[in-house]
């Protein structure tokens, strides 16, 4: 019953995911995505290759313009494409805790005034009123923008502030569909936070034999390796944009399935992040989560993901150790029978 309420939840989400999106994306048009997350964060690539993968199965479509926040290019941009919107990648980045994502992004409706631009699903947070005035100045100054959210919180935010078109959509990720783990080699996994949106420093001294990581290691080389391969498969296209396409495909690839290989070790996991939920259910993984720092994952479940018995909202984290524990009980269980 747990797998089939899964798959219904992913395919509800997908099948949501594209009724926000249908009447953004042209037929005959190219189109851009810009910010490409070329980052340790598994969870920012699950992003990504939902964004590519909801285009290519709904739409037929690759981009025909990306860039990373460090080489966009508009003189680029409108050579690949004279015409067409400008999607911008989803996330949890949409305000001033990660400032250089909010000043791209405006930087990109200020330099394309004409154009429509896509936000995709992002969760909101501020903590400056100043930088909230700036937004929705430039927000309102573009007209044509049209901004994805991850959850209700958000929504009502982006329609007290800002004068543009506000929908409630899930994260993209979900468009990946269903993802096969590999085996468990733990009874529980903790995959918490060690960034800024952490919501403290939690106290693991009750728990020596837990085993507590992140998702934000990784091996430069291997990323760097990938990079070379993509490239190489899209070398007969002689295309710059291609071969750039598939350099950052590739990479989002590594580590997507480090990511999903990581998660996969523990038959239960406890979190702290969202996209460690998101992939858990990818997966089938029973999992407790716990909130980041601003109460986007709470936000977000009570949204889209809290409806299957794979995922536990957990009051503290005891609580979500606890049952997690219980979780991989129950599954060694049902494995052994």
């Amino acid at each position: 019953m747990e797998t089939q309420s899964r798959l219904a939840l992913i395919a509800r989400l997908e099948a949501a995911i594209h009724e926000c999106l249908k009447d953004h994306v042209p037929a005959e048009e190219p189109l851009a995505i810009l910010d490409f997350p070329d980052i340790r964060n598994c969870g920012d690539s699950a992003i990504w290759l939902g964004e590519m993968a909801y285009l290519a199965a709904r739409h037929g479509k690759r981009p025909a313009y990306v860039s990373r926040l460090d080489d966009f290019s508009a003189r680029q941009l409108e050579r690949a494409m004279p015409s067409g919107p400008i999607f911008i990648h989803g996330g949890g980045n949409f305000g001033d805790i990660w400032g250089a994502h909010q000043d791209f992004r405006e930087r990109v409706l200020e330099l394309f005034p004409a154009r429509p631009v896509v936000q995709l699903p992002q969760s909101i947070h501020y903590q400056s009123p100043e930088r909230i005035e700036q937004s929705a100045r430039i927000i309102g100054k573009h007209r044509n923008f049209t901004l994805l959210v991850r959850d209700e919180e958000s929504k009502a935010f982006a329609d007290r502030h800002f004068d543009c078109a506000v929908k409630l959509c899930p994260d993209m990720a979900f468009a990946i569909g269903p993802v096969a783990p590999a085996e468990p080699v733990l009874p529980v996994l903790a995959m918490l936070r060690a960034d800024r949106e952490k919501a403290g420093d939690a106290d693991l001294s009750a728990w020596p034999d837990l085993p507590v990581e992140d998702w934000i290691t990784e091996s430069p080389r291997s990323v760097q390796a990938s990079k070379a391969f993509g490239a190489a498969s899209a070398l007969l296209s002689l295309k710059p944009a291609e071969l750039r396409l598939a350099k950052l495909d590739a990479a989002a690839h590594n580590r997507f399935r480090r990511g999903i290989r990581q998660i996969s070790r523990g038959r239960a996991i406890v979190t702290d992040r969202l996209h460690v939920h998101i992939c858990s259910l990818l997966i089938g993984r029973p999992h407790a989560v716990l909130d980041n720092s601003y109460g986007k994952v709470r936000r977000f479940m009570a949204a889209f993901s809290g409806g299957t018995d794979l995922s536990h909202r957990a009051q503290s984290l005891g609580d979500g150790i606890d049952w997690a524990r219980q979780a991989a009980d129950d599954t060694a269980g049902k494995i052994a029978a």
